[in-house]
């Protein structure tokens, strides 16, 4: 008989609440199903994350850290930093929908992790901060609102790829024009002392 592998049933049941939670959200996800998927004892989920909402904002906070890690803020290369962020949920899609369930479920109450999530977002502003004290991002925008304006634009059209089709259009050539001009806009956004000028 094999010996259990404790780390890979939990990372089993990781990749199958991702996939659970990014379809269904928080309150139509089931327990049930993850275990199935999961090929895992309901009993051992809740043993290891609890109930379902800790297990979503565990969830969200390893995929969170991971776009952190993979996608880390950039002060300097502002253009190339948003091209990644579009890249990273493009290719991977459940963040942004467990973000976006996330607030569908809480709204403004208070969310299971909000200590942790604050010390996520508080090391994004540092380094948009750090931008603005060395000039190379404006500091007309307060370091958190930027970041929020900045990520809202990168991240929109894929929260709502309808609107995009509708309003943008559907077709490739259409998508490479939305990127072109988001880039350009969080340019003129975030455009320093150094080259104000250019931000008119």
């Amino acid at each position: 008989m094999a010996a259990r592998d404790p780390e890979a049933t939990k990372a089993r049941i990781f990749e199958a609440a991702v996939a659970e939670f990014a379809r269904h959200g928080i309150a139509g996800a089931r327990i049930d199903r993850i275990a199935a998927e999961a090929k895992a004892n309901k009993q051992l989920i809740y043993a290891y994350y609890g109930n379902k909402s800790e297990l979503f904002a565990s969830v969200l906070e390893k995929k969170m850290v991971d776009l952190a890690v993979s996608v880390p803020v950039d002060p300097d290369d502002v253009e190339g930093w948003v091209d990644r962020l579009m890249d990273y949920h493009a290719a991977h899609p459940e963040l942004l929908r467990l973000l976006f369930w996330e607030g569908l479920e809480y709204g403004t109450a208070e969310l299971p992790h909000e200590a942790e999530r604050q010390e996520h977002y508080a090391r994004k502003v540092a380094a948009v901060r750090d931008g603005q004290a060395r000039g190379v991002v404006t500091d007309a925008i307060p370091a958190p609102d930027l970041l929020f304006l900045l990520v809202a634009m990168a991240n929109w059209a894929s929260v709502v790829p309808q609107m995009k089709r509708v309003l943008v259009g559907g077709e490739a050539a259409d998508a490479d024009r939305l990127r072109t001009s988001i880039k350009e806009a969080a340019r003129r956004i975030v455009a320093g002392r150094h080259d104000s000028g250019a931000a008119v």
